[in-house]
């Protein structure tokens, strides 16, 4: 095999020793070695282009393709918003949420998408994105009051991780209950206008 990879090289080697006429170059061993190198550079280089060209490509045709077939299209993009603005960067209003479902004092774990205010009583609304475990592309939206929402401490993957393990990967430790810091602070960053 190093042999293949010095013989492909070896022309690479020859015109370096022509360019740059070094004793060293002359050694029969050192060119070897330099064809070889300079092979798995180049194989290395034409890899990482190829792949960053064709895999774009590729995956812009079959996005294509899927958003041009009715009923999968629009299954597709919701999805993919979906996934999308979960894997936002931390600087986002989104939060890692807990709330009471099915029943109250079983908490279920929920994406904080947006706030809204009810127009008679002038309420803070939560709109709560609760994604089925194992298959969070499943969910159910809920809209409730936001001091019925416990806010957490877990971040986007943690959430996630937890949610596609069924709670077999999860943090030593959550917030379960309403401590008045994260209220406090999920009040601040929540009520600001949008």
């Amino acid at each position: 095999m190093l042999s293949s990879l010095a013989t492909a090289g070896l022309p690479m080697v020859h015109v370096l020793a022509a360019v740059f006429p070094e004793d060293w170059l002359s050694h029969p061993v050192m060119q070897s070695a330099l064809a070889v190198v300079l092979t798995l550079v180049v194989l290395y280089v034409l890899g990482r282009v190829t792949s960053l060209v064709i895999g774009r490509q590729a995956f812009g045709l079959f996005e294509s393709m899927l958003e041009r077939l009715p009923f999968v299209a629009k299954v597709y993009t919701s999805v993919r918003q979906l996934i999308d603005s979960m894997l936002v960067k931390k600087d986002t209003n989104q939060r890692v949420v807990l709330v009471d479902f099915p029943m109250p004092g079983q908490k279920s774990i929920g994406f904080l998408t947006r706030t809204l205010v009810d127009s008679q009583t002038g309420e803070a609304l939560a709109a709560v994105l609760l994604p089925n475990a194992i298959n969070p592309t499943s969910a159910f939206l809920q809209l409730l009051p936001l001091s019925h929402v416990t806010m957490t401490d877990l971040t986007m993957e943690q959430a996630m991780s937890m949610l596609m393990t069924g709670g077999a990967v999860a943090p030593e430790s959550l917030v379960f209950s309403h401590p008045d810091k994260l209220r406090e602070e999920a009040g601040a960053v929540l009520t600001r206008p949008r």
